[in-house]
């Protein structure tokens, strides 16, 4: 009995054999009567829970804990937006991740630096990012363009939110609303576009999945339309006779007046270099798709005047005459 009785001193009054009372908690009415004071204090809950009342009247819940032998504290809210009992939730919760071995305090700083990334990672920004990689790249400005006005198409919808965040359903929403126009080939370019900002996004990243990728299928597949060749003389001759009579811009006119003697594909003719003497030859600047530079002979009938500006240079081409 008397060795029993010296250890008593050094044990918590709930240690204590026969001791019948309770740990002392807050209340509702204790923390709503508490008013705030020159400097701040505290009031205890339990279990290392309590709420400090800051001298402007704010009342925020803190939680210390030792983690690795050192004593640490976690900012688990302010009253009374978190309640007391979502705070007694909050404390319970802690206390499990650090019986894992997880700090709660580092875990908590970690997921709002994360979502800070996140959100200054939206969609709008990986796709500007990606645009400007495109360039750099080399991609031809018209392309780039188009890219471009597509995504404007995107960006009410879906420009503010984190990539990472975007559903598939958030996607095919922009797909739809394409689609509703009835311009389903701009829908269909409008999937692969996506598809592309968030592979990219993937690559640098900003988020997991493409979610684009799975939703090949789900619009409406645009029926090509092909314009008949035109195989009768006289037909050619109206041709002719149109491109002859078109006063639009003049690269544009020299353009279409060069067509029907050099027979490339537009996209050809645009990136061409015209030397001076254009009854010669000319010469794409760029490959084709067969990836064999081409020199194609050109018909001698037309003259440079009638062709080319005399304000031009003898040596460019049509994308820079623009």
């Amino acid at each position: 009995m008397c060795s029993d009785h010296k250890m008593l001193p050094f044990l918590l009054p709930s240690d204590r054999p026969g001791f019948a009372g309770k740990t002392t908690m807050l209340t509702y009415i204790q923390i709503n009567a508490a008013k705030p004071r020159a400097k701040a204090g505290n009031l205890s809950d339990s279990q290392n829970l309590y709420l400090v009342i800051q001298p402007n009247g704010s009342k925020l819940w803190r939680f210390n804990y030792r983690f690795l032998d050192k004593q640490k504290k976690l900012h688990l809210g302010g009253w009374p937006t978190i309640s007391l009992a979502e705070a007694r939730v909050r404390r319970d919760e802690a206390k499990k991740k650090i019986a894992e071995g997880i700090d709660p305090a580092l875990e908590k700083k970690r997921a709002r630096i994360a979502a800070k990334y996140a959100a200054a990672n939206t969609f709008q920004a990986v796709a500007e990012e990606w645009l400007v990689k495109c360039e750099r790249d080399g991609l031809a400005p018209v392309t780039v363009d188009k890219i471009r006005w597509l995504l404007a198409k995107a960006y009410p919808l879906i420009g503010t939110i984190p990539i990472a965040q975007i559903t598939p359903h958030e996607a095919l929403a922009v797909l739809r609303k394409v689609e509703a126009t009835g311009a389903y080939e701009s829908a269909r370019r409008m999937r692969s576009v996506l598809s592309r900002v968030f592979r990219y996004g993937v690559a640098t990243v900003r988020c997991d999945k493409d979610v684009a990728a799975d939703l090949r299928g789900a619009i409406a597949v645009p029926k090509v339309k092909h314009f008949a060749a035109i195989t009768r003389p006289s037909e050619v001759g109206a041709l002719l006779r149109a491109i002859d009579g078109y006063g639009g811009h003049k690269v544009t006119v020299m353009a279409m007046r060069l067509s029907p003697h050099v027979l490339l594909r537009p996209g050809e003719l645009r990136q061409a270099e015209l030397p001076a003497a254009i009854s010669a030859r000319i010469m794409p600047t760029r490959r084709s798709a067969s990836s064999i530079p081409r020199l194609l002979p050109r018909a001698r009938k037309p003259s440079p005047t009638t062709i080319l500006a005399p304000s031009h240079s003898s040596r460019c081409s049509l994308s820079e005459m623009a």
